[in-house]
């Protein structure tokens, strides 16, 4: 299957990316089919420049694109839907938390009488 993802590139610290379409089993470092665009989450203008035509194109070819992928292709408003979650809890960690939150909170106290 073919994914749209982000491939890393750039210096150490100081990160860009490309948006690329490969093989979802091979690795971003690794050879792929065409690059999509670029984005640099460190500027301040011009942060995401995609080729709107051929994500369009590919989309319509069947390719899936990632979470981080598909949430900016909503902003830039390219593609249009819901945002996905990037990052996945387990039930385990689900539960963990929501416990931390309820221990976190505490419970309000009845009021006492203030004596005069």
């Amino acid at each position: 299957m073919l994914t749209i993802r982000l491939q890393r590139v750039g210096k150490s610290k100081a990160p860009t990316y490309r948006i690329v379409i490969s093989e979802k089993t091979q690795d971003t470092q690794d050879i792929y089919l065409e690059n999509l665009g670029s984005f640099n989450p460190r500027a301040k203008e011009n942060q995401f420049v995609p080729k709107i035509d051929r994500i369009k194109y590919w989309l319509g070819k069947g390719a899936q694109s990632s979470s981080t992928v598909n949430n900016l292709l909503i902003n830039a408003g390219v593609i249009t839907g819901k945002k996905k979650k990037s990052v996945f809890l387990s039930e385990k960690r689900k539960k963990k938390i929501s416990e931390k939150k309820k221990a976190a909170t505490p419970a309000v106290a009845p009021a006492a009488p203030a004596q005069a």
